[in-house]
């Protein structure tokens, strides 16, 4: 668990990004938000040596961090083309952030090096834009996705994924509000890492403050999905700073989270929400955790 925040900079947590990595060695990142590159070092893992990532959705806390980690994996020295998956809008994205857009004249001034023109490819990402279905599969893994609710689809897809591999199913939400696919991609997996954004007290407060997105799953909600899919082991995440002590969230967070009620002990309400319906295994996500399947 590179990264278990939400959208604030929070000085505790990360933003969005799970890497999954195999017995054989390959790494497959889920989202790739701020300071998830930084958190993967701290891990032991050369960002140069993660040849795929997925993006659940367009959001900028799960998005952020892709032109880092990929203009870190060239200086790095990746040998070829990053893979990757995401909705429709993930190619604009990509386009825009390496040579045709943002960070045009940091790779003309590097590539004028010899050592950096080698591996020019790894500033050139391959991006599959994906729907509902098997998006990926080799030798080792299938990953497939579906349609959650959370951004209006009007405006982009969001997905929820299941990655099997080595006999083992991982489900991932992104972000969403309760939603079927969410049963249906969690099915029987041994690990449903899903996003727990706010307590139902947080999630009513928003709903009545008009301010941001209140399409997330609370704890309770939570709890139903994990019993019914039957999964072996329950790691929320994507906590939306509701557990946070910093006076400097706190200003941020005045206009749509009710600040008063803010800090640890919400935790403690996230689990009693969560035990209401589920009584498998729990582990509440945070940064650098690790989980052996």
């Amino acid at each position: 668990m590179l990264g278990t925040g939400a959208a604030l900079p929070d000085p505790d947590r990360a933003q969005s990004s799970i890497l999954i990595t195999l017995d054989n060695g390959k790494n497959y990142l889920f989202d790739c938000g701020e300071g998830s590159t930084r958190q993967m070092v701290r891990a032991n893992i050369n960002p140069a040596d993660v040849g795929w990532v997925f993006l659940s959705h367009l959001h900028y806390d799960h998005i952020c961090g892709l032109p880092f980690f990929v203009l870190s994996s060239w200086v790095f020295n990746r040998d070829g083309q990053l893979k990757v998956y995401g909705p429709r809008g993930t190619r604009d994205f990509v386009d825009h952030s390496f040579e045709n857009g943002a960070f045009k004249v940091d790779i003309q001034a590097r590539a004028a090096y010899g050592v950096r023109q080698k591996n020019i490819e790894a500033v050139r990402p391959l991006v599959t834009e994906v729907s509902p279905g098997l998006i990926y599969q080799d030798e080792h893994v299938r990953i497939y996705v579906d349609l959650v609710d959370h951004i209006p689809a009007e405006i982009t897809d969001c997905f929820g994924i299941r990655l099997e591999a080595e006999g083992k199913v991982v489900a991932f939400s992104g972000d969403t509000a309760p939603c079927e696919s969410m049963v249906r991609l969690a099915q029987d997996a041994d690990l449903l890492i899903h996003e727990c954004t706010f307590p139902e007290s947080f999630l009513a407060h928003r709903a009545k403050s008009g301010v941001g997105t209140y399409s997330h799953t609370s704890p309770l909600e939570l709890g139903k999905i994990a019993a019914r899919a039957k999964v072996k082991q329950l790691v929320p995440t994507h906590f939306g700073h509701f557990d946070s002590t910093s006076p400097v969230i706190k200003r941020a967070a005045a206009n749509h989270l009710p600040i008063d009620l803010m800090g640890p002990d919400m935790l403690d309400e996230v689990v009693r929400d969560l035990r209401k319906s589920y009584k498998g295994p729990i582990s509440l996500a945070h940064d650098l955790m690790r989980i052996d399947l």
